[in-house]
């Protein structure tokens, strides 16, 4: 081999080797936040049976289907109707999306909850909860709610539970099973990614799309359980 051939061999493994490396490099880094809310979360998540008594839950919006609780939606509030029926939360925060006129996620929740026989005076509606750092500081300085079990799918479970611990709220993880269909891959799919917004959020702790004045929803609920 002359020596001009040689030298682009060594040229070109050189880059082939840094390539790989800078490949594995960004996997390393793309793993880092799901590897971060995996150690902040590894003693907070529980079943519905042995989750601690709690005033409070929130539970995450998921989607409406024709103004009606999603699938995976309606199973997260029927978890939320049990909690509350055995005694475990005396209160249901309900967060999701009504940025616009024709979609309203937390009315149709409490919808949803009262004719599962919670009495619509312990559900109390977040209306600008746009996304679960949102839901999470909103809880936290809007309806002064200091500890909470969160009420989600068990793949946005860790993620809500990580977050809301940033924003003050002691947090304990009730994640809902659901088969492994299209929509939980995707999901499942989704956090990888999500994680790396959700890292940011712990960082930086940005304000809310809408943060807004204190309400003592939870507060006046609290009262009237007691």
């Amino acid at each position: 081999m002359q020596l001009p051939r040689i030298r682009t061999y060594v040229r070109t493994r050189t880059a082939q080797r840094r390539a790989v490396q800078a490949v594995m490099l960004l996997c390393v880094l793309a793993l880092l936040p799901s590897a971060w809310m995996f150690t902040a979360t590894s003693d907070r998540l529980r079943t519905a049976e042995d989750v601690p008594r709690t005033e409070v839950a929130v539970v995450f919006g998921a989607g409406l289907w024709d103004d009606e609780p999603s699938p995976y939606l309606a199973r997260r509030l029927d978890a939320a109707a049990r909690l509350y029926h055995e005694g475990r939360v005396k209160v249901l925060l309900v967060t999701g999306d009504n940025s616009r006129e024709e979609y309203d996620e937390p009315d149709a929740m409490r919808a949803y909850l009262t004719e599962r026989g919670v009495p619509d005076a312990r559900i109390v509606s977040d209306y600008a909860g746009f996304d679960t750092w949102d839901s999470c500081v909103r809880a936290k300085k809007i309806f002064g709610v200091d500890r909470a079990v969160l009420i989600s799918q068990g793949f946005h479970i860790r993620r809500a539970v990580a977050l809301c611990e940033e924003a003050g709220v002691r947090s304990y993880g009730v994640g809902v099973a659901d088969r492994h269909d299209a929509t939980w891959y995707y999901g499942a799919t989704r956090e990888v990614f999500a994680a790396g917004k959700a890292a940011m959020d712990a960082v930086f702790h940005p304000d809310p799309h809408f943060l807004g004045p204190e309400e003592a929803g939870v507060e006046r609920a609290l009262a009237g359980a007691r």
